[in-house]
């Protein structure tokens, strides 16, 4: 096992496993980026133009997040790795990202529907993660939530105009719904990192949060007139690197490039 080390970017010294300290912040832009890479596929398939562009923004919200977060975890690192690096040339088991953000998009309510599962737990997150210990995670959450509060207002939105709107929409979103749920407790299910990581400070007690983020899902879904699954049953794996088949498809599109032609430059 390495050696503990002692942080001092913290707003208190204490001693703390490099290892779980990077691992837990590769975990943080995992996610980010693999959601920010399926989002990016409607680029220029959007409904319409207007949602064509929020959802590509949007995508380029997470990007923007995984790459703080990369570059923060190269200096943790400390081995002359880059955030492309860490993005760009690491196989599927390395990933840490949760089952439900590597989902595929399938018709514009399942998109909306993951991304309304996924923006419920994320604004209540990064809320918590604004007090974090790691002054440099702490930033990184005070920079993102902003962005994370207008991707749940969004998502939230398109449930309740879908699941409400026409008897199809709400057939699409009811389904939607019965789709997405078994992957969207994985979110707040606290494994041996998060807990050592929420009780150094620098983590999130998913615990705490987990009420929050029910009643929000709760009261979206109520608004919206979609049912709730009863199933209690939950996928997971993802945040021990154990994915599903669409995770590779995703990496091999988006790592093609560095890849193929490695170091290259424009």
């Amino acid at each position: 096992m390495p050696c503990p080390y002692v942080y001092s970017r913290c707003k208190i010294s204490f001693l703390l496993n490099k290892n779980s300290h990077l691992n837990y912040i590769l975990r943080l832009a995992d996610s980010p980026m693999i959601l920010g890479q399926r989002l990016s596929e409607w680029c220029g398939h959007g409904p319409i133009l207007e949602q064509d562009i929020a959802l590509t923004n949007i995508a380029l919200d997470f990007i923007g997040q995984a790459r703080n977060l990369y570059q923060y975890a190269a200096e943790v690192e400390g081995k002359g790795r880059t955030e492309d690096d860490f993005a760009f040339l690491r196989d599927p088991l390395d990933y840490k990202n949760v089952l439900l953000v590597e989902q595929p998009n399938g018709n514009w309510g399942q998109t909306i529907m993951r991304q309304f599962l996924y923006d419920s737990f994320n604004f209540y997150f990064y809320n918590e993660l604004k007090n974090s210990t790691d002054t440099q995670i702490s930033a990184i959450a005070e920079k993102s939530s902003k962005e994370i509060k207008y991707h749940l207002r969004y998502s939230s939105e398109w449930v309740v105009r879908l699941g409400d709107g026409t008897e199809e929409s709400h057939a699409k979103m009811q389904n939607a719904l019965d789709d997405m749920w078994m992957y969207s407790g994985e979110l707040c299910a606290p494994d041996a990192l998060d807990k050592e990581m929420a009780t150094a400070g620098i983590g999130v007690d998913l615990d705490k949060i987990r009420p929050y983020i029910v009643e929000k899902v709760d009261a979206v879904l109520t608004r919206a007139t979609l049912q709730k699954p009863e199933s209690s049953w939950m996928q997971s794996g993802g945040k021990q690197g154990k994915h599903s088949e669409h995770l590779g498809f995703i990496l091999a599109e988006m790592q093609f490039m560095q890849r193929a032609y490695p170091e290259a430059e424009w």
